[in-house]
């Protein structure tokens, strides 16, 4: 009940604040931006019409959602604990019986559904592609929704224990997009290191484990990866709460 409850809440902070429509606005602009594009690129080298639509069309798009993504989620969770130190809300929260996991779980739980509600938008552009080419086929893209919704999860959970070392939003969002950028990076340098170390790298890095299921693939040690990735967060994120509250 107390997680409802603070979930409730924290919908309710998104629905008003105008953040959260820029945020979206932004997102919908650039992802049907990159969409029109892809979509001209894959008409123009599919000229033979020999082209899968999901590796040709979608596999790009997906690539692109996932770079949107990485810029724009820091917006999403710079708020949710960075706020309540600064406001000293977090303070009386302590004094309710409510568990430091569930005061997590209310607010990663109304992030998580904000971030779907944008997936979802990016269907229109999905099923406008089906309604001209037919829904047959395009069951791999089942498999590209997951690794988004992954990467949604490794992402807020990432952006939380960001947001809750400071109580300045600015810094948390700066710092939460750091890591991320961290992350796209963490593959790129190949002439600073070796080829066994690259490919250590790319196991490690949170975007490049997305690719197989932007092929359609589901494999279960990415799997295994993104939850090990949110748990580890999540604990940090407990931790850091503890500690503040050990401080109150």
């Amino acid at each position: 009940m107390n997680i409802l409850t603070i979930m409730k809440k924290e919908l309710l902070a998104y629905i008003l604040s105008p953040t959260i429509y820029a945020v979206i606005t932004i997102f919908m602009v650039l992802s049907s931006y990159f969409f029109y594009t892809d979509l001209s690129f894959y008409n123009t080298m599919n000229v033979a019409g020999t082209s899968n639509p999901v590796e040709g069309l979608f596999q790009f798009y997906f690539n692109d959602l996932r770079f949107i993504l990485m810029l724009i989620m820091p917006f999403l969770t710079m708020r949710l604990l960075s706020e309540e130190k600064k406001q000293k809300t977090f303070e009386l929260l302590c004094s309710y019986p409510i568990r430091d996991s569930e005061i997590l779980a209310g607010k990663f739980l109304s992030c998580f559904l904000v971030y779907l509600f944008m997936i979802f938008l990016t269907l229109i552009n999905v099923i406008y592609i089906c309604l001209q080419w037919g829904f047959e086929g395009f069951q791999p893209l089942l498999a590209g929704y997951l690794g988004l919704g992954l990467l949604g999860l490794c992402l807020i959970s990432c952006g939380l224990f960001i947001s809750s070392l400071t109580e300045k939003q600015i810094v948390a969002g700066m710092g939460t997009l750091g890591i991320f950028v961290l992350f796209w990076f963490l593959t790129w340098n190949e002439m600073m290191a070796g080829e066994k170390l690259i490919n250590f790298l790319t196991r490690l890095s949170l975007f490049d484990r997305l690719e197989f299921f932007f092929k359609g693939v589901i494999d279960t040690q990415d799997i295994v990866f993104f939850s090990i990735f949110i748990i580890i967060f999540i604990c940090f994120t407990l931790f850091s709460m503890k500690s503040r509250k050990l401080e109150v």
